[in-house]
C-alpha cells in the first residue's frame, strides 16, 4: 500500500480538482503542445537524419554509456559546433534535455557563498537546480528590474555594500531570467536587464526554451535577434519545442563547456543521447535555417492578437507576442469545465491548474503553431468569446 502520507496528498488533490493525470493522444485541433513550428512531423527532417546516420555508418539504437565513457559518437562534435555557430557562441553542451541541463548548470556553478537572483516564474527546472545549489538564492518579482535592483543592494554582504572591498572579490552574482516564459508567454526587457547586469558584474543566465524558432531571423531566439549574445554568460536552449525533436544545450565559452563537462552531475552521470536523437537535433537546425514555418508562425500570433482585440478580450489575458498566449480563468473547477466544451468543439486547449500556477491564476494555455489553420484560430476565439461572456 501507499504510504499514509502520501495517499493523504493525492486525496487533497483529488479534493480541490487539482489531481493529475495522463491523457492519451487524440485527433483534435493542436493548439496544447510546444511543436511551434511542426518539426516533430517534418518529413524532410525525417529523412535527412536518416541520410546522415547512414553516412557516418552509425547503425546503433542506442549510445552505451555515458558521454566520459562510450557514449560520445562522433555526431556529438558535428552537432555542437553547427548549435554554437547558429547561436553565434564559442561553444554549446548538449544534455538530454532542458530540465537535465538546468539541473547540472545551477547545482555546479554557482558556489557556497556566491548569490543567485532568479525570477519568481522561472521553470520549475531552474528552482529544482537552485535548491541543488550551495550559493543563496533569492526570487525576484517578476520581470521587475526595480525590485531586481533592491534585492541585489539588499542582499548583498553589509561590508560589500559599503565599499570595504572589491566588488565581488570573494562571491559571484547569477541573475536567471527565461527570454520567453512558458506559462505566461511573455518576455523581461533583455536589453535593460543585460545592461544591468554588465555594469555591475554580475552574470547573467537566460533561458530560451521558448523563443528557439520562434524569434530572431532564422529563430535563434530572442538574446539574438536583440545582439545581446556576447554579453550573457549562459544561455540554454531546448530542441523538444520548435527543433521538434529531444534535448537541450547550454551556449557560453570554451572555459564554461570545459567546466560543466567536469562538474556538472546530471552530464556526467546519465547515458548519452542516442546516434539518432543527435541526427534529429542536426537536421533541425538545417531546416531551421531555411524554414518558411517561422513567418506562418509570426502570421497566426499576429492574427491571434487581431481577433481577441476585435473581439474586445484583452482583459482576459496575459500580454504576449510568443506563440504561447494564456488566458485567465480563475478557479481549477471553471477552466477545466471551459477546456472540456472546447474539447468537445474539437480544440485540444489544456487548462493549467494551481498549483502549477498560483491559486486564482488559472489558466487555459493556448500554443499557436505555423500549421495552425486562420479559420480555426478564429473559430476558437469565437467558443472562447461565447464562453468567457456567460457563467459555464
Amino acid at each position: 500500500m501507499l504510504p499514509k502520507k502520501l495517499q493523504k496528498k493525492l486525496d487533497e488533490r483529488t479534493a480541490n480538482n487539482s489531481l493529475r493525470k495522463l491523457g492519451a493522444v487524440t485527433n483534435l485541433i493542436d493548439f496544447s503542445s510546444n511543436d511551434y513550428l511542426g518539426f516533430s512531423k517534418n518529413k524532410t527532417i525525417f529523412k535527412r537524419t536518416a541520410e546522415i546516420l547512414n553516412t557516418e555508418n552509425l547503425k546503433l539504437n542506442g549510445a552505451t554509456g555515458s558521454r566520459l565513457l562510450s557514449g560520445n559518437h562522433q555526431l556529438y562534435e558535428q552537432a555542437e559546433q553547427q548549435i554554437a555557430k547558429f547561436h553565434n557562441t564559442e561553444s554549446a553542451l548538449v544534455f538530454n534535455s532542458g530540465y537535465v541541463a538546468n539541473l547540472g548548470f545551477f547545482s555546479s556553478v554557482p558556489q557556497r557563498g556566491d548569490l543567485i537572483f532568479y525570477d519568481e516564474l522561472c521553470h520549475a527546472s531552474i528552482r529544482d537546480g537552485i535548491k541543488m545549489s550551495d550559493a543563496k538564492s533569492y526570487k525576484f518579482r517578476h520581470n521587475n528590474l526595480k525590485d531586481l535592483t533592491s534585492r541585489c543592494h539588499v542582499e548583498r554582504p553589509p561590508a560589500e555594500r559599503a565599499g570595504s572591498r572589491n566588488l565581488h572579490e570573494t562571491f559571484e552574482i547569477y541573475v536567471v531570467t527565461e527570454s520567453v516564459f512558458s506559462m505566461d508567454g511573455d518576455q523581461p526587457d533583455l536589453k535593460l536587464l543585460t545592461d544591468f547586469c554588465t555594469q555591475n558584474g554580475f552574470h547573467l543566465i537566460i533561458d530560451e526554451a521558448h523563443a528557439l524558432g520562434v524569434f530572431g531571423n532564422n529563430g535563434e531566439g530572442l538574446v539574438q535577434e536583440l545582439g545581446l549574445e556576447q554579453e550573457v554568460f549562459a544561455r540554454l536552449v531546448t530542441f523538444g519545442k520548435a527543433l521538434g525533436c529531444h534535448g537541450a544545450a547550454i551556449l557560453g565559452s570554451k572555459a564554461l563547456q570545459e567546466y560543466l563537462i567536469n562538474f556538472a552531475r546530471s552530464f556526467l552521470y546519465t547515458t548519452a543521447l542516442s546516434p539518432h536523437t543527435v541526427a534529429t537535433i542536426i537536421s533541425g537546425y538545417e531546416e531551421l535555417s531555411k524554414t518558411p514555418e517561422k513567418v506562418r508562425l509570426q502570421s497566426n500570433i499576429e492574427m491571434f492578437q487581431n481577433e481577441i482585440a476585435a473581439r474586445q478580450l484583452e482583459s482576459h489575458f496575459i500580454e504576449s507576442n510568443s506563440a504561447i498566449i494564456s488566458c485567465i480563468i480563475p478557479g481549477n473547477d471553471r477552466v477545466k469545465h471551459i477546456s472540456e466544451i472546447l474539447k468537445k468543439k474539437g480544440f485540444d486547449v489544456k487548462p493549467i491548474l494551481s498549483p502549477t500556477v498560483p491559486k486564482g491564476q488559472e489558466r487555459l494555455r493556448i500554443c499557436l503553431h505555423s500549421y495552425n489553420k486562420h479559420e480555426d484560430i478564429s473559430h476558437l476565439i469565437k467558443q472562447l468569446h461565447s464562453l468567457l461572456k456567460k457563467d459555464v
